[in-house]
């Protein structure tokens, strides 16, 4: 079975363990805007996993990625849920994230954290 092209960044963001040019050019081409908007957001340290969820912290709220699904509204009224390739750039920030090593750890539970933000 082909990999899909989602598979090809996501094997080779692996493999190098950082963001380079060629990885970041094939992001921005399958993902477009939603690429470079993960992109970005884990440059800045955006990704936060706590006990309980992986957050996203966006320019006005945050959202939580779980099992590949996002809370976000692009994830639930504007993707092609026939192509599980096609994620939000929150879900897409968690995946890089986690090749490159930037996902920004507390040991804590998000959903204490929620009540205060």
């Amino acid at each position: 079975m082909a990999d899909s092209p989602a598979d090809d960044w996501r094997a080779a963001l692996a493999a190098a363990g950082e963001l380079r040019p060629p990885v970041v050019a094939a992001i921005i081409e399958r993902h477009g805007d939603r690429g470079r908007r993960a992109i970005e957001a884990v440059a800045e340290g955006r990704v936060k996993r706590y006990r309980d969820f992986t957050v996203v912290v966006g320019h006005r709220s945050e959202h939580v990625v779980e099992d590949e699904g996002c809370d976000c509204r692009d994830a639930t009224y504007n993707l092609d849920t026939s192509d599980p390739d096609e994620r939000c750039w929150h879900a897409l920030a968690v995946d890089i994230a986690e090749r490159v090593g930037r996902v920004d750890e507390h040991d804590m539970w998000y959903s204490d954290v929620a009540e205060f933000l």
